[in-house]
């Protein structure tokens, strides 16, 4: 039996947790998520995805919430438990060399390393165009994402995936990926990361997310890479809740209403144009992208946003 504390909180983690906690060969002793949260405009008071999820199934594990896991008291509890391993994925926690020393911990990473360190793997990759992506288990060090590589597992991009499908097949491909490793650890042999290859990628912001109509490809690309936060929007805070490529390589003056349709509006970019189906405007609901146009009595050959 494998004895392992989990170290995770959102949605990609559970997945993860799930398939370990229903491994016969393994035991997942603690785990180890962040505080609940106030969420909303209510701010109502939310635990964790995977604390929901462990409660919800009725999985009796001790959780803890710890502001800062490097405290004192929460290294010795984890000397006290003796894990085999540490498995650290979407954790959002940087783990002091104390905690790392005490058993081999092992992070989760959704890029192939050592392109994209840090904070936004998935969405740069979809912001690249890249054509695949994958998840990297590795050891936790001291540097950002810079640990030594136990295995990568890959997976193709396709044209349809953003930023939710990504999300759900890179927890799928994880949750393998991280079994295989545990499972054969004793015969893995680790593989230095080339700094000279390193990429970086950091936290995203909402002013990421403003979209001009220069170009139908680069739109749509950071649509699908911010679908799920902030959500793409113009320099006037109109949000596009949803919309598609037509086109990428039509000449259009910037932000022209080529067509309005039922279910729609069709925007030229200077090179290319998108069909936008729902729009949100700052502190109201979310309607009808023809809605909208007949509401701010746009026409075809006006400029949007």
């Amino acid at each position: 039996m494998i004895k392992i504390i989990y170290m995770g909180t959102a949605q990609f983690s559970t997945t993860i947790f799930e398939k370990l906690y229903n491994d016969k060969h393994i035991e997942i002793s603690t785990l180890f998520t962040q505080p609940d949260k106030k969420v909303g405009r209510k701010q109502i008071l939310t635990a964790p995805h995977i604390k929901q999820f462990c409660k919800t199934n009725d999985i009796d594990i001790d959780i803890y919430q710890p502001t800062n896991p490097n405290d004192k008291r929460y290294i010795e509890l984890i000397k006290d438990i003796k894990p085999d391993f540490i498995i650290v994925a979407s954790y959002a926690k940087i783990l002091s060399q104390e905690i790392l020393d005490i058993a081999p911990c092992i992070n989760l990473h959704t890029s192939i390393l050592p392109k994209y360190r840090g904070a936004s793997p998935i969405q740069t990759a979809i912001l690249n165009n890249d054509k695949y992506t994958g998840t990297t288990a590795m050891y936790m060090a001291k540097g950002l994402d810079s640990g030594e590589i136990l295995s990568t597992a890959y997976i193709k991009i396709e044209q349809k995936d953003d930023i939710s499908s990504l999300f759900d097949k890179l927890s799928v491909v994880s949750a393998d990926l991280i079994l295989y490793v545990l499972k054969n650890f004793q015969t893995i042999l680790p593989k230095k990361q080339q700094p000279s290859q390193a990429t970086y990628c950091g936290k995203i912001s909402k002013n990421d997310a403003i979209v001009s109509f220069d170009d139908s490809s680069k739109l749509f690309q950071k649509y699908k890479a911010y679908k799920f936060w902030p959500e793409i929007h113009t320099k006037n805070s109109l949000k596009i809740k949803s919309c598609d490529i037509l086109d990428r390589n039509s000449l259009n003056k910037s932000g022209v209403i080529l067509e309005i349709s039922k279910d729609g509006i069709t925007v030229g970019c200077k090179k290319g144009s998108i069909k936008i189906y729902q729009l949100q405007a700052p502190s109201k609901k979310a309607i009808n992208a023809t809605d909208y146009t007949r509401g701010k009595r746009l026409s075809r050959g006006d400029i949007f946003g």
